[in-house]
């Protein structure tokens, strides 16, 4: 049975740098070597592979590069050993709801969710700081972020005092730049192919913005840039210009998969498209070009007669009985125009092509064009790069706040409107959009309206740092004294977890039909539930002791269940069945249990009396350590993953338990492979934790686990 330690793989996030050396090893084996420090990437053959000309290792070449640059890059390659806590007090509807929201620092939880979310976000939208000068900027820690993490928001003591990045501090963009390329480095992993990132910015950071996130998605995938009007009289400090509107920069994971313009949407366009037939929804279009640039003398292959079947519509480019009535492209004055196809196009498509008498007596040629066309691609017209629609302002977010709390409590909230127009665009009705700064939380709550909008079921990640709110601070007095009357701690987090609560409630309130999810599951970043070795050099006794037990003192069984979750790779959502399994249930015979006769004779060879005792376990005569509910087994995904946190199993315990698994595991059918997991200080001693193995593996579950 494999023990999972602190530094284990299993324990740990995403290892990046790993996946991406098995990457090189499968397209150039040749590239890797061996040094003094384990693995190594030979350059020298790199450049052989790739031309001297084209592998450059020169400080000056083109590209964005700022102090601190490789440390950032470092940042997000490190794994995470932090975890995830569920709280399930603080959630709404947690058995059924399919959304999150998680309180933490984003490059940790970015690091926990790599194993269990990469490639399945659609859309991501985030509105980080704007580097004002006045803006909380991440001070992150490369040695050990968790505990920076929890000094920064006062979970323990001794810790740093939060300031503003001001520009007088000398580091002013590279600060920011340090605390944004880590961020934008793990959340493109987590996107689907097909998947889009929309990032709301300012003047301050536009342009080093654009040129890091070339970097990190490649130019080829770089979208395009939205300007939307957010604040139509300017804002208050503009000096010179009144700078009335932000920008959206929009990136693909993959651009060549049409991630935006595949699903782009126009509501005025979109309600042309009535009529449908066997290939799809279609609209009617005049195939005379009504450009009037375009004639028969400047098109004269466009201009040549179509011939129409009276009694059907139908249409050919020759005469015939049937074909009898004649019709040349004229423009509305009577004058000779051309049709938009060539004779070729239209006898490969007269099925869609029709002819149709007008109030005059005259005959006008129709075409049929699809909402989708025969290769997939959409005939909407393209998103718009200029957004002046007057519910974005940025007033209206204010107000949306408002009608939640009755008060301010976020200062420059983004309209629900405006996130709902990148989740219109961005997403379809089944997609997972993710948020990792959260804020005020008014991308949950316009995801929510977008699946009122169109009947979707959209679900939503959400990532809000707990940064405690000052009531000395004037700017930040009503929300930590809105804090304060709900019980609930001075942090923005807290407020964000209020906004989704009230804004779920308002949307059930006035849609009554609505039977969308608007509930969401609340997770806080903490440390790992399984205790690191740190011995205490001077009392290496009281270290043994307190390292006895692998689990932190005060952990739930909850939340190691949802650490394994993450480590595993397994959706925060996904169903987990309980199932009591009773210690007196017969035994599977001792004839066929294939016992590890070298862990049964440890004792006898050692001379343990305690072993000594328990070598004919299967005659030994204790009571099971069982409660009297039995043990409680947690099947995780269709038993892809069984876990059992008793703390305690016996020897005589172990048969009882194995059959059970072994009988509930065929019950569930897995599609795959099962792994086991057991409390490793629950075992009685190393043979019940060796057989217990031994009787699962005989019945095909061979992953088995203790933590």
């Amino acid at each position: 049975m494999q023990k999972i330690e602190a530094t284990s793989p299993e324990a740990l996030s995403a290892d990046l740098t790993a996946q991406n050396i098995a990457q090189l090893k499968a397209l150039f084996p040749e590239l890797l070597t061996e040094s003094a420090n384990g693995v190594a990437l030979n350059v020298d053959v790199l450049k052989a592979l790739v031309g001297d000309a084209t592998a450059s290792d020169a400080e000056e070449k083109y590209g964005l590069n700022w102090h601190g640059k490789r440390r950032a890059r470092q940042l997000a390659l490190t794994p995470s050993t932090g975890t995830l806590r569920p709280c399930v007090d603080e959630s709404v509807d947690w058995d059924t709801t399919q959304n999150l929201m998680i309180e933490g620092d984003n490059l940790e939880v970015l690091k926990l969710l790599q194993k269990s979310y990469s490639g399945k976000v659609k859309l991501i939208y985030i509105d980080p700081p704007y580097n004002t000068g006045k803006d909380f900027v991440y001070p992150d820690n490369f040695q050990d972020n968790i505990k920076n993490y929890l000094e920064l928001t006062g979970q323990v003591e001794g810790g740093r005092k939060i300031s503003s990045n001001t520009e007088a501090s000398g580091r002013f963009h590279t600060d920011w730049l340090n605390m944004m390329y880590p961020r934008l480095k793990l959340a493109r992993n987590l996107l689907r192919e097909d998947g889009v990132m929309f990032v709301s910015i300012d003047e301050n950071e536009l342009e080093n913005l654009l040129r890091m996130g070339n970097e990190i998605f490649g130019e080829e995938n770089y979208v395009g840039l939205i300007a939307a009007q957010l604040n139509p009289r300017g804002r208050h400090l503009d000096r010179f210009l009144a700078r009335t509107h932000e920008y959206l920069c929009v990136f693909a994971k993959d651009a060549e998969s049409n991630a935006l313009y595949s699903i782009a949407k126009d509501e005025r366009m979109a309600a042309e498209y009535r009529k449908e037939d066997d290939r799809g929804k279609f609209r009617e279009l005049e195939l005379r070009n009504r450009n009037p640039a375009f004639n028969r003398l400047t098109r004269p292959n466009l201009y040549y007669p179509i011939y129409v079947d009276p009694n059907t519509g139908s249409v050919s480019i020759e005469r015939s009985v049937q074909y009898s009535i004649e019709v040349f492209p004229k423009n509305s004055e009577g004058s000779d125009s051309c049709w938009t196809w060539g004779k070729e196009k239209l006898a490969a498509e007269k099925s869609i092509v029709s002819g149709r008498q007008v109030a005059d007596g005259g005959w006008r040629i129709n075409r049929k064009d699809y909402l989708v066309d025969e290769d997939g691609k959409s005939a909407m017209t393209l998103p718009k790069a200029l957004w002046i629609d007057k519910s974005f302002n940025n007033d209206l977010g204010k107000k949306a706040i408002q009608e939640l709390f009755d008060k301010t409590v976020f200062d420059f909230p983004k309209s629900p409107a405006f996130v709902a127009k990148t989740i219109e665009i961005g997403s379809e009705s089944n997609d997972l959009v993710l948020d990792f700064f959260g804020g005020s939380g008014t991308t949950g709550q316009s995801v929510m309206a977008q699946n009122v909008a169109d009947g979707g079921n959209r679900h939503y990640i959400l990532v809000q740092l707990p940064e405690p709110l000052d009531p000395e601070n004037k700017d930040q007095k009503t929300a930590a004294d809105f804090c304060d009357q709900i019980g609930k701690p001075r942090t923005i987090a807290e407020l964000t977890k209020e906004c989704l609560r009230r804004a779920g409630t308002k949307v059930k309130s006035d849609n009554p039909m609505f039977a969308g999810d608007t509930g969401f599951r609340v997770f806080k970043l903490d440390t790992s539930n399984i205790q690191a070795w740190n011995p205490d050099r001077d009392n290496l006794e009281k270290t043994l002791l307190d390292h006895e037990e692998h689990i932190l003192s005060g952990r739930t069984e909850a939340d190691i269940m949802y650490e394994l979750l993450l480590k595993l790779g397994l959706d925060l959502c996904v169903p987990i069945e309980t199932k009591i399994i009773d210690p007196q249930m017969t035994q599977i015979g001792a004839d066929k249990v294939k016992t590890n006769p070298q862990i049964t004779q440890m004792g006898a060879d050692k001379g343990n009396s305690k072993n000594d005792d328990l070598m004919d376990f299967n005659l030994r005569k204790s009571a099971s350590s069982a409660d009297k509910n039995g043990f409680e087994v947690h099947a995780i995904g269709g038993g892809v993953l069984l876990a059992c946190l008793a703390e305690r199993i016996t020897v005589v315990d172990v048969e009882a338990l194995a059959q059970g698994i072994v009988a509930w595991r065929k019950e569930l059918a897995p599609a795959g492979d099962t792994t086991c997991v057991f409390r490793d200080s629950a075992f009685e001693n190393d043979i019940a934790k060796s057989n217990l193995a031994a009787i699962l593996e005989q019945y095909g579950i061979r992953n088995v686990r203790s933590l």
